[in-house]
């Protein structure tokens, strides 16, 4: 028995060693080519039930891409361009043609957010408040794809012990799960996922924009 659990545990590391090893660099080629000085930040594609995803994560996306040096249009400004011209939705407004959104905007690229989940969950003995993301950068010129990358934040990350025992942990968890519910909690992870998703530099993150001291640098890998 020993030597099997032995075994499994070796099977288990060798595996996340092959990961790690396997996971390939981006190819910035594209980016570098493309060196967008503006970017348009389209309302985020909302895959959760939670319908407070799609202002929540978009409030968070301007800060990290301003402060890797690029120019953002204001979140507010293109939420008002797209309802004066008829687009209510997120999926309404990243179907618009490449060539409209630059007509329109003059953005160099657009940066496409999906939300792959967002809110609290219970968990028998605990709840989590988790925030995850995709995103794809694309030059609205030529229409080549020029970053793509995925984050994500959880308040499992932080870990904490409770000394109540079974009952207390089941109660603890209703209650968390119940208070973040309520005053969304995952607005804050929202903002975490996104200074990791968008934020410059960082290992295989997007690239340092023009107002960057280390403009056009490729992250170091870890």
């Amino acid at each position: 028995m020993k030597g099997s659990i032995r075994s499994g545990v070796l099977v288990v590391a060798l595996a996340l060693v092959s990961g790690c090893a396997t996971q390939a660099p981006v190819d910035y080629s594209a980016f570098q080519r493309a060196k967008p000085a503006s970017l348009l930040v389209l309302p985020p594609v909302n895959d959760s039930p939670d319908t407070r995803a799609t202002p929540s994560v978009w409030s968070h996306a301007t800060r990290p891409l301003s402060e890797a040096g690029y120019y953002v249009l204001p979140v507010t400004l293109v939420d008002e361009t797209l309802k004066q011209n008829g687009i209510q939705t997120a999926v309404d407004a990243q179907e618009i043609p490449l060539p409209k959104l630059r007509e329109v905007f003059g953005a160099d690229a657009g940066v496409f957010i999906k939300i792959n989940r967002y809110g609290t969950s219970y968990l028998v003995v605990d709840s989590e408040t988790r925030v995850e993301l995709e995103c794809r950068i694309v030059d609205l010129r030529s229409g080549d794809l020029l970053w793509s990358g995925r984050a994500m934040a959880s308040s499992a990350e932080q870990a904490q012990q409770n000394q109540g025992g079974l009952i207390g942990l089941l109660v603890a968890a209703v209650v968390k799960q119940i208070i973040g519910t309520s005053t969304d909690a995952a607005y804050n992870y929202a903002g975490i996922a996104q200074a990791r998703l968008l934020g410059a530099p960082r290992p295989n993150g997007v690239l340092p924009g023009p107002r960057s001291p280390i403009h056009g640098q490729v992250p170091a890998r870890k």
